[in-house]
């Protein structure tokens, strides 16, 4: 038998991929609880600390750890802006017992 002259075609046609939901988030078991604080708490702790804003560490408003604050995803969705809060982060520590840290939330360069 001779091989046709016509060439076929391997592409097949594109299927429409089934719409997955999203995974709910669960954070990591090492990833520490965070706590967005209100504005309030923000500025009272900041005069606890005797520190300026832009001197804390800084945390990106879209970062993973954010997501282990139960109300992260509600003040998101109402728009809330959450650029200049202040973020306790409670780590267990050895010497301490436990080891609270603050952080401040900086919008990504995408302006989210």
């Amino acid at each position: 038998m001779t091989p046709s002259t016509t060439r076929r075609s391997r592409a097949r046609p594109a299927a429409a991929k089934p719409t997955i939901p999203p995974r709910p988030f669960v954070a990591h078991h090492l990833a520490p609880p965070h706590e967005i604080l209100s504005e309030e708490e923000s500025k009272k702790v900041l005069e606890q600390l005797g520190a300026l804003p832009e001197r804390l560490p800084k945390i990106l408003i879209g970062d993973p750890g954010l997501r282990t604050d139960p109300r992260y995803d509600a003040l998101k969705e109402s728009g809330e802006n959450l650029a200049g809060r202040l973020v306790r982060v409670r780590r267990p520590s050895a010497t301490a017992g436990l080891a609270i840290a603050y952080r401040l939330i900086v919008p990504a360069m995408g302006g989210d």
